[in-house]
C-alpha cells in the first residue's frame, strides 16, 4: 500500500511526530472511473447541432464513423488508388477507479484501448493524458499509473509515444488511441440488423463493486483483472464470426449503450435479463445500497424508452450499471460469450427485458 506522510501532534519545543497513512486515490476524486461521465442525455443536448461540419479545406480522407451515431470512435478511410485502410481514433481518461495506482492505470489504457477493438481495429500508437494534484499527491504514484498504462499498452501490440499532463484539482488518466481497421470490416453501433443475436464479453457488475471498494477500501482482484483485460481477442472473435455491430459497455452501461445502438440501427433489442452475467459479488452490492450516481442516471435516461416486464429494481440497477472497461456488445454469436438477447424489428420500445 502507497502512503504519504502527514504530521500529527504539537510543536511545544519538541519534535513534530510524523505518521505514514494509506493513500486511497479514490479519495481524491468525486467520482470512479466511467461512473464520471457527463450522464447520456446531458451530453447529446451539449453536442447537438454539431455534426455533419466538414473540413474547409481538402481533407485528408472519408469520414467513415464521426459524431453521429455517438459510435465508440471515429474513423476515416485514408485515400490511395485501391482505397486504403480506416485510420480509428479515440481518446478516454477518467478519474481514479481504484486505490492502487499501477491497477488503475492498467485499467485506464485497457478502457481506451477497447475504443478502437469496439471498432473492429488494431491499435497502433497510444499517448497518455494525466492530470495531477501534483500539490497533494507525489509523482513517484503517478508514475505507477504510466508504468500500469505502458504494460497493457505493451500487451496490446501498441506503442505509447509520449503524453501530455497538467496540474489538476483531480488524479486523471488516460490515452488518446490511434489504430487501423478494414474499412469494410468496421465494427459499427448503427449496422444491428433484426434476427441477430446479441452476445456479452465481460460480466456485469464493475460499477457497483468498485463503488464498494471506493466507500469501505474493500479489493476485488477479480473485478481488476476483468477490467484490465484487453477485448482484443473478442473483436477478432466477432469480426471472424462477420459481425459488422457491436459497442463496449462503458459508463452508460448495458442498457445505454444498448439503447444508442438500436436506436442507431433503426431496431429494437430484447434482452433476457437471467442469461446476463455477473460478477461475483454484484448483486450483494446493489442490495447493500452501493449503487453509483452515475448508473441512476443511466437508468433515468433508458426508462421511457424500455419496456422492463417483471424485471426488479436490483436488475434494472445492474443492467444499468456504470461499467468501466467493460466488454464488447456484439451483434452476433461468438464463441466463449453467453448470448443474452437478440435485435428485433422496430416496435412501441427500444429496449423489451425479459
Amino acid at each position: 500500500m502507497y502512503t504519504r506522510n502527514e504530521t500529527d501532534g504539537h510543536r511545544d519545543g519538541g519534535a513534530v511526530e510524523t505518521v505514514e497513512t494509506p493513500v486511497r486515490l479514490t479519495r481524491y476524486a468525486h467520482g470512479g472511473g466511467c461512473a464520471c461521465k457527463i450522464p447520456p442525455g446531458e451530453l447529446e443536448e451539449a453536442v447537438a447541432g454539431l455534426t455533419g461540419i466538414q473540413p474547409t479545406t481538402e481533407p485528408a480522407g472519408e469520414l467513415l464513423v464521426g459524431l453521429d451515431t455517438g459510435d465508440d470512435a471515429a474513423a476515416v478511410r485514408l485515400p490511395g488508388p485501391e482505397g486504403g485502410p480506416a485510420v480509428v481514433a479515440t481518446a478516454d481518461f477518467f478519474t481514479p477507479v481504484v486505490d492502487d495506482p499501477y491497477h488503475w492505470g492498467r485499467i485506464a489504457a485497457a478502457n481506451a484501448l477497447s475504443d478502437v477493438y469496439a471498432m473492429g481495429g488494431r491499435p497502433l500508437v497510444a499517448v497518455n493524458l494525466l492530470g495531477w494534484p501534483r500539490g497533494k499527491l507525489p509523482f513517484e504514484l503517478a508514475r505507477e499509473v504510466l508504468r500500469g498504462g505502458l504494460e497493457v499498452a505493451a500487451q496490446a501490440g501498441c506503442h505509447v509515444g509520449g503524453g501530455h499532463s497538467v496540474d489538476d484539482v483531480e488524479p486523471k488518466y488516460g490515452m488518446a488511441v490511434t489504430g487501423i481497421a478494414d474499412p469494410d470490416a468496421l465494427l459499427r453501433n448503427d449496422a444491428g440488423r433484426p434476427g441477430v443475436p446479441l452476445s456479452l464479453t465481460k460480466p456485469l457488475g464493475l460499477g457497483v463493486l468498485n463503488n464498494r471498494h471506493k466507500a469501505t477500501g474493500e479489493f476485488f482482484g477479480h473485478a481488476v483483472e476483468t477490467m484490465a483485460a484487453l477485448n482484443r481477442e473478442a473483436a477478432r472473435a466477432a469480426l471472424a464470426a462477420g459481425a459488422r455491430c457491436a459497442t463496449d459497455v462503458t459508463g452508460f452501461g448495458l442498457l445505454g449503450h444498448l439503447y444508442k445502438m438500436a436506436r442507431a440501427s433503426g431496431v429494437s433489442a430484447v434482452v433476457d435479463s437471467s442469461a446476463v452475467p455477473y460478477l461475483d459479488g454484484a448483486r450483494e452490492a446493489v442490495r447493500d445500497g452501493y449503487v453509483s450516481g452515475g448508473t441512476r442516471r443511466n437508468l433515468d435516461w433508458v426508462v421511457p424508452h424500455t419496456d422492463f416486464g417483471s424485471a426488479d429494481e436490483h436488475t434494472r440497477l445492474l443492467l444499468a450499471d456504470a461499467q468501466t472497461s467493460g466488454g464488447l456488445l456484439v451483434a452476433g454469436e461468438i464463441p466463449g460469450a453467453p448470448v443474452i438477447g437478440e435485435l428485433v424489428p422496430a416496435g412501441e420500445h427500444a429496449l423489451v427485458i425479459r
